[in-house]
């Protein structure tokens, strides 16, 4: 979205197909509406056969798959993936899907997600005489299924799916067909569709709406799915466990127009918007306004709750590309004014409500404050559609260590001061969750907060292979 100005990024998007003439054509549709999700690699691996064809790259679709390079993906199915940097870090060698080749046949692999026990698993496959070619930790499944002596391929999928700890929603393609699974607990969102007589599988339903598919149903927790020329067919890897779908999700992550868990993304947003009006109903204002684009949902809520007048107060530039860091404060903050502007006339002498969805590092905050008031803004009230963010993220948001966290160590008037802002106000937890799963039961309502909680749903730090574990992989 917005680069190194935004303080979180995005997770990955995977997409699949089956039984179409154009499956790159459409997988290449499909990562461009999950571009949001992964701005720093593409890749599209195309199953014609026995034959398995692959581009990859780093950069946006649109300069991975230039003008020629889908012409040589022909088949019927494929699986694409668009990148975000998590695990592993980068390099053309960790851009997905993975594909791997050997005697008994090939296998190409999507994940989104990241797995917190991957670096053991490593270690211990490294002994046994594994050999990786990536950093990245999607490729530990890989070396799992080839290592598993269970008869069948199937059978070794689940038997190394039994192992992963974490977030994953995992596209396969084998010569058994299109493979789907999803970790236990739901951490990544995963959809089903159909299209005309083909299958479609996407990170989240807005790809299918651009292709023109017909949104089936989500994949459940501990699901895995076989698509191939006989139908599709669900069995189970494992049961599921409590329910946690990931939170920031709905708050940032996702495009508005996803259904996420049965949930419109863009409603949820606006939901939290209202719930945080009500929550601050002592400010005092002119105008509300929102960080476009994540923000701007949750800032129309608020508008229509509080009564107070939404306006375009922040535009994007939406031409700009990345921004490297530059050497100077000053070459800093210009970089930032590329790609968001005030619109003085909306804000000069108003009392402003800037709604954002997250205060991360706090950074990216305390620039948009400045360029509102140095637009002629009389206050600049700071509204968070989302509870403060004091633990990191384990599972895909690159927020892993509590000193990336300005909410971990400053109180919510510090951040006030940190930022510049006249006033700060966070959504309650249980005002988030109501706005988002109010359908669901249990105070969690099926999601994980982790990273507002500090209540993790899977085991984080895993020190060591259980030996159960070690018979599964030899």
């Amino acid at each position: 979205m917005f680069g190194e100005l935004r303080g979180l990024n995005e997770e990955c998007g995977v997409f699949g197909i089956w039984g179409n003439e154009n499956p790159a054509q459409l997988s290449y549709y499909g990562l461009h509406a999950l571009q949001h999700r992964g701005q720093e690699g593409a890749g599209i691996v195309v199953k014609d056969g026995k034959q398995f064809r692959a581009v990859k790259g780093e950069g946006l679709v649109n300069d991975v798959f230039s003008e020629g390079k889908l012409e040589g993906l022909k088949g019927q199915a494929a699986i694409a993936h668009a990148r975000y940097t998590t695990a592993g870090g980068g390099g053309i060698e960790n851009v997905q899907p993975l594909l791997f080749r050997s005697s008994t046949g090939s296998l190409s692999i999507a994940h989104n997600g990241n797995l917190v026990n991957a670096n053991h698993l490593k270690q211990h496959l490294e002994r046994q005489g594994s050999i990786f070619n990536s950093t990245s930790d999607t490729e530990v499944l890989a070396h799992l299924i080839k290592k598993s002596t269970h008869p069948t391929f199937l059978s070794k999928v689940k038997n190394a799916l039994t192992l992963l700890k974490g977030a994953f929603s995992i596209l396969m393609l084998s010569e058994e067909g299109l493979i789907v699974a999803r970790d236990q607990h739901g951490l990544r969102p995963l959809a089903l569709g159909k299209l005309g007589d083909s299958w479609v599988v996407a990170s989240e339903t807005c790809a299918f709406d651009l292709i023109g598919a017909e949104f089936v149903r989500s994949v459940e927790p501990g699901e895995l799915i076989v698509i191939n020329d006989n139908g599709v067919k669900s069995d189970r890897f494992v049961e599921p466990a409590k329910r946690a779908m990931c939170a920031m999700e709905y708050v940032y992550l996702a495009r508005p127009d996803s259904e996420i868990g049965g949930i419109n993304v863009h409603m949820a947003r606006k939901r939290m918007g209202k719930t945080l009006a009500k929550e601050c109903a002592h400010i005092e204002a002119d105008v509300v306004t929102g960080v476009p684009d994540s923000s701007i949902s949750a800032a129309i809520g608020f508008a229509e709750e509080s009564g107070i007048p939404y306006e375009l107060g922040l535009i994007k530039n939406r031409y700009v590309g990345r921004t490297f860091i530059q050497p100077t404060q000053e070459l800093r903050e210009r970089g930032v004014k590329m790609k968001l502007s005030p619109v003085r006339q909306v804000v000069q002498g108003k009392r402003v409500v800037m709604v954002d969805d997250s205060i991360v590092r706090g950074t990216t905050s305390r620039r948009i404050v400045k360029m509102l008031k140095e637009a002629g803004a009389a206050e600049v009230h700071v509204v968070i559609s989302s509870p403060p963010m004091t633990n990191p993220c384990y599972y895909g948001i690159d927020t892993s260590s509590s000193e990336e966290l300005i909410a971990s160590s400053h109180s919510v008037e510090e951040i006030r001061d940190a930022i510049g802002a006249d006033t700060v106000t966070f959504l309650s937890v249980e005002g988030m969750v109501e706005s988002i799963a109010r359908q669901h039961e249990g105070p969690e309502r099926g999601l994980c907060l982790a990273c507002f909680t500090g209540k993790y749903p899977t085991e984080i730090f895993p020190d060591t292979i259980l030996p159960h574990e070690k018979e599964l992989i030899r």
